[in-house]
């Protein structure tokens, strides 16, 4: 039960994220190809939580602002207290995973810059934290531990812009007067924290609720209510030991990871794979999609944080080797979750066009899985063998 009690994600926790994932896209495509596709489709388009809200609506607009809310505290801790606290800290990584963005938009960009497929140029710039620590986990005993905080760094900073990009590009004709109301419960989320020091979970879930309904209405993607609400959320103690932060996250957590992220991959990676998809209509957008991820977010991420070094910008922590951080940006292009979201938003009245980014989304998980466990095990060999060699060098020494 320790699992479900602290907010701090256990190994335990990543690593059953990571292969609940696994299984439920499995599950989804099992399902999907399947006798049972009728009722896989029935459930998420055709029972409805409320008139016009489907079951598959409310998983991608409801359940995801919560995904959201999650990353934003998690962002909001991190540089409230953790590695992006300072901009010594926070220079590296956040440089690195600006390139992590940048590159594989520009990739996408070259590839879809006269096609009727632009609208997904925030598919290939995400990076899966589930998937990514998880795999890194996997791999643990032949990793460097201090990886893993460079990589959370990474991949916070890159669910910061992409969550910026979606409420940006992807938000509809805006309804000035629902975007005023939600705004105006903002503010009384922030003035209750700031002035009249209200320190209860239920006032700001409440208030978090109302505010993803308004911006739901007012035409801006109601997922950004998540993120937007972490700005009122506070993060020093007061009545209790642990802040309203801390005491979300402790019950967010479990729920975002055991329920939330798997219940989307289900629902969403439902694709036929008993007939060929015509590629050929939107070849563009699958290479977009795949070199995207597969070799523009390593290239990026390697690119920007190696010249900004080499120019003085910021400063490589001495603990992590370069051939380590090509490991991380392997890990990096895993994009699933959000691109599959993304691609779900970006494409909402073409079915077609979503099934082709999915399957561009898996086979480049697949590619970039693969590629790194294959970098993993190359650079363990190298490492043992050099060690190897400074062993018996060092023995040679000491018998002359």
């Amino acid at each position: 039960m320790r699992l479900l009690r602290t907010y701090r994600k256990p190994i335990h926790l990543e690593v059953l994220t990571s292969v609940l994932l696994i299984c439920a896209t499995v599950l989804a495509l099992v399902t999907y190809n399947s006798p049972y596709r009728s009722v896989y489709k029935y459930i998420f388009n055709k029972i409805y939580i409320t008139p016009n809200f489907s079951l598959h609506m409310f998983i991608n607009d409801f359940l995801m602002a919560i995904f959201f809310l999650v990353a934003g505290l998690e962002i909001k801790h991190e540089i409230l207290y953790g590695n992006l606290s300072s901009l010594k800290k926070a220079s590296f990584p956040v440089i690195a995973s600006l390139g992590g963005v940048v590159v594989p938009a520009i990739i996408f960009f070259l590839f879809n810059k006269n096609t009727p497929f632009l609208n997904g140029i925030c598919i290939p710039i995400s990076t899966d934290i589930a998937f990514a620590v998880g795999l890194f986990l996997l791999f643990r005993n032949k990793l460097n531990p201090s990886l893993k905080i460079f990589l959370l760094s990474l991949a916070v900073v890159d669910d910061l812009i992409s969550i910026a990009a979606i409420g940006i590009i992807y938000s509809l004709d805006i309804n000035l007067l629902y975007l005023s109301i939600a705004l105006l419960f903002l503010i009384v989320l922030c003035l209750a924290n700031a002035v009249f020091k209200v320190d209860s979970i239920t006032y700001y879930l409440i208030g978090g609720v109302c505010l993803w309904y308004f911006i739901h209405l007012s035409g801006v993607h109601s997922t950004i209510s998540g993120i937007l609400l972490t700005l009122a959320i506070p993060s020093k103690p007061r009545l209790y030991n642990l802040s309203v932060l801390e005491r979300l996250q402790r019950f967010l957590v479990p729920l975002n990871s055991l329920i939330i992220i798997p219940l989307f991959a289900f629902s969403n990676t439902g694709v036929s794979l008993n007939y060929n998809l015509d590629f050929s209509s939107a070849t563009s957008l699958s290479l977009g999609i795949i070199l995207g991820l597969c070799i523009g977010k390593p290239l990026g991420i390697m690119l920007f944080s190696y010249v900004s070094c080499l120019f003085g910008i910021t400063e490589k922590p001495s603990y992590i080797p370069w051939n380590s951080v090509f490991l991380v940006s392997l890990l990096a292009g895993v994009g699933f979750t959000m691109s599959i979201f993304v691609s779900e938003i970006a494409f909402i009245r073409d079915a077609a066009l979503i099934n082709i980014a999915k399957m561009s989304i898996l086979t480049s998980a697949i590619i970039s899985i693969c590629s790194t466990s294959i970098a993993i095990y190359v650079n363990s060999f190298f490492e043992k063998k050099h060690n190897k060699n400074k062993f018996q060098k060092s023995d040679k020494c000491n018998i002359s």
